[in-house]
């Protein structure tokens, strides 16, 4: 009996389909422990920020946001062994993407705000995170990631348009909590 090697179109789509929810798995299942390190990296750093200005009255201490990634990066190497890494595909290429135009815009405004353009950079950086993080939710179909994402963007605008000076960055404390719990409840999700 001779088999049929030629798929059918129904078989095809079948087979990307379930390729592509594979992949979104992987990612999900190995992006939890990048959520928790860099929601806890988050954390750490505007409230550590905060205290200083709080206690001495100084809004340079910002300038101690630039160490961020140069501890993250370091650190995410180490929490991601090579058998552990996200999957090559065009939804990991598509988040990759995503938070590198995060970063460019966050820090493009940074700098700007740096230089005195007037401009609420908390609001704008708050945004900016919920909109990556929802978007990212929906490239991988995971409502807590949607939902964390709205409640940063979303709640973190308004908080950021009621609250002034060094009180907008515990809403980057709220966003770095919100970070690690997705993460606690994807790496429980896909175990």
């Amino acid at each position: 009996m001779e088999l049929n090697n030629e798929m059918t179109a129904q078989q095809s789509l079948a087979l990307i389909s379930e390729t592509m929810n594979n992949c979104r798995k992987a990612i999900l299942r190995n992006n939890a422990k990048g959520f928790f390190l860099w929601g806890i990296l988050l954390t750490i750093f505007s409230l550590g920020i905060y205290l200083l200005w709080h206690t001495t009255g100084r809004a340079g201490w910002n300038l101690i946001w630039f160490a961020m990634p140069l501890i993250g990066y370091p650190l995410a190497a180490l929490l991601y062994k090579k058998n552990d890494s996200i999957p090559q595909s065009e939804v990991g290429r598509m988040l990759g993407q995503i938070w590198a135009v995060f970063a460019v815009f966050s820090l493009t405004l940074s700098v700007l705000a740096a230089f005195a353009l007037p401009m609420n950079i908390t609001l704008i950086i708050v945004i900016l995170m919920g909109i990556a993080e929802c978007i990212s939710g929906v490239v991988l179909k995971n409502w807590p990631i949607i939902v964390c994402g709205a409640i940063l963007g979303i709640g973190g605008a308004v908080a950021a348009s009621l609250l002034k000076s060094e009180a907008q960055l515990l809403l980057f404390t709220l966003g770095g909590l919100l970070l690690a719990v997705t993460g606690l409840i994807v790496k429980s999700q896909y175990r």
